[in-house]
Parts: C-alpha cells; structure tokens; sequence
C-alpha cells in the first residue's frame, strides 16, 4: 500500500465528508426527477400529435404517391410521408388543444395531457403551430406548392370547419371525411403535381373507408359524446342505431364498387381486382352482422376489421403496381 493511500484511509469521515455525500445525493435526486419529468413530457407531447392516426395518414400519402410514381423514388416518397405527417401531426394538436374542455367531460378523453394537466394549453399551441408551419414550408421546399396548399387547406378545414360542427349538425363526420381522405390527393400530387381521375378514386375509398370506421367507434363511445354536447350521429341517433348502421353498411357496400372501379381507372390487374373483391366483401359482411346486432361487441369487431381492411387493400394495390 502507497504512503498517499494510507493516508486516505486513516482519516475518518468527518461532518464535512457526510455533507459532500448528502450534496451528491441531492444532486442524483434532482437529476433523475428532472429525467422523469423530461420523459413525462415527451410522452404527453407525442400523444398529443394522435401517432396512431398520424401514422395512417403517413400510410396514405405514401400509398397514394406510389401509385403515381411511375418507378420508385424513395427521395419523393419520404418527403412526401415526413411532410404529410408534420402537417398532420400539427393538426392533431391544435385539435386536442381546440377541445381541450370537451376532452374533460369524457371518460374516452379525460386523460389526454391537456385535461389531465401533464402540459399547459400554452405549450401544446406552441407545439402545435411550429409541427404546422415545419410541414407546410417542409412541402413547399421539398416536393410543390400543390402539395402544400392541400395539406394547408387540409388543416384549416379540419380545425375551423369540421371541429367547430360536432357540436352543430350530425352531419359534422360526412364534413370531416373530405380533410381526413386528403392524404390521398397530397400524395398524388406530391408526383404529378395535379389531381386527375385516379386522384379521385384513391380520395374516393380513403372517404368512404371512415364511415364504418368512425361511425362504429362513435357507437362505443356515443354516451360520452352526447354528455359532451357533440352531435356525432350515434349521439343523436333517434331510432336506436339504425341511421348510424344504415350508414355503415352502405358506405361499406360502396367501397366494394370503388375499389372494383380502381381496377379501371389506374389499369390493375386481376390479382389487385380478386383481393379487393375479396377484401371489400369481408369489409361489408362485418358491417353488416354489427349492423343487425348493433352490440359493442360487434362494432368493435368492426373497428378491428376497418383497422385490418385498409392496410390489406394498399398492400394488394403495390403488390399490383409493382409485381
């Protein structure tokens, strides 16, 4: 043993040894409540952006921007899908920051991070705005103007046409389904910067799509949004379900004829045409049993079909476009 280590542990700790030692601890303690509270608020942050719902619109413009490409660019592919998603990610929070009074008064919203008070209304408009203003100049720099005027317009009706209407008409959802299928057209016009027949058709089946899905989370939930005040079909729905389903199984029926007409007009083939019908009839019969039974458990099932559906319907759609 050193001469300098005998030294070091012949000397007794002392009051001023046990005061370093507490002020270390201390400083461990602020340290990893400042951790906890940084990833508290990340979390909160990436609720607020809906990531779920963020993601399928990702899924779509992508979808529909391969389907305008005439070979794969992965450059425009991935401008197109991080750009959409900004801008859908930025309306997300300004809604859940516009309905953050009605996100309280159910039990559905009760603990998303502005009503539960993990973030201050301040901070989510903040964050918000900025994911906005990103993905609309990120459209305008990296693909066209085009794209960035759907995705801008896009926002706005969201946030001042369709939000404002769930308390107003019950026909707030049909209003709704025009920003919500927009992912289609900005992914069609990230390519060829216009909107022809084919646009219309990817639009057409991502629009009608949100009936059935929508429509059956609405059933599951519809106490909530009539304690709420908002007038979601199911909420206001005088014969017992039976409007809200008649919707359902129509909507449903016509994706069947939609996606059979894309066979068409974008020249599919006979695989995309057997999978689609295949698909589309699966889609409809599920609508249906919900339709007679009108149970939470059949529109769940419902939910989850829709969930399935639309993923299976793009994969057919690229298998197709590029097989």
């Amino acid at each position: 043993m050193s001469a300098s280590n005998e030294i070091s542990t012949s000397i007794p700790v002392t009051g001023l040894n046990r005061v370093w030692v507490g002020f270390g601890t201390v400083q461990q303690g602020i340290a990893s409540k400042q951790f906890v509270a940084s990833a508290a608020t990340a979390k909160a942050l990436v609720t607020l952006i809906k990531p779920e719902i963020t993601f399928m619109v990702m899924i779509s413009a992508g979808v529909s921007c391969l389907m305008a490409s005439n070979s794969l660019n992965l450059i425009v592919l991935t401008n197109t899908i991080f750009g959409t998603g900004l801008v859908a990610a930025g309306a997300a929070t300004l809604n859940q920051f516009t309905e953050r009074v009605l996100d309280g008064t159910m039990r559905r919203t009760a603990r998303r991070p502005l009503p539960a008070g993990m973030l201050t209304p301040h901070a989510a408009l903040i964050f918000g705005i900025l994911l906005s203003v990103a993905g609309t100049i990120y459209l305008i720099l990296f693909l066209n103007l085009l794209t960035a005027l759907l995705g801008l317009l896009t926002l706005l009706s969201y946030l001042f046409i369709y939000t404002p209407l769930k308390r107003k008409t019950r026909w707030c959802t049909l209003v709704g389904a025009i920003p919500g299928a927009a992912p289609a057209f900005m992914g069609w016009a990230a390519v060829q910067n216009n909107l022809g027949l084919e646009a219309c058709a990817l639009f057409a089946i991502l629009f009608l799509w949100q009936f059935p899905h929508f429509y059956a989370i609405s059933w599951l939930y519809r106490e909530d949004y009539a304690r709420a005040g908002m007038l979601m079909l199911p909420a206001v729905d005088d014969d017992d379900g039976g409007t809200t389903f008649l919707y359902i199984s129509f909507s449903a029926q016509l994706l069947i004829v939609v996606t059979a007409a894309l066979t068409f007009i974008l020249h599919m083939g006979l695989r995309y045409f057997l999978l689609a019908m295949i698909l589309g009839f699966s889609f409809s019969y599920t609508a249906d049993r919900a339709s007679v039974s009108r149970s939470k458990a059949a529109a769940k099932k419902l939910v989850h079909a829709s969930v399935i559906y639309l993923p299976l319907l793009y994969l057919a759609m690229l298998l197709d476009k590029f097989k």
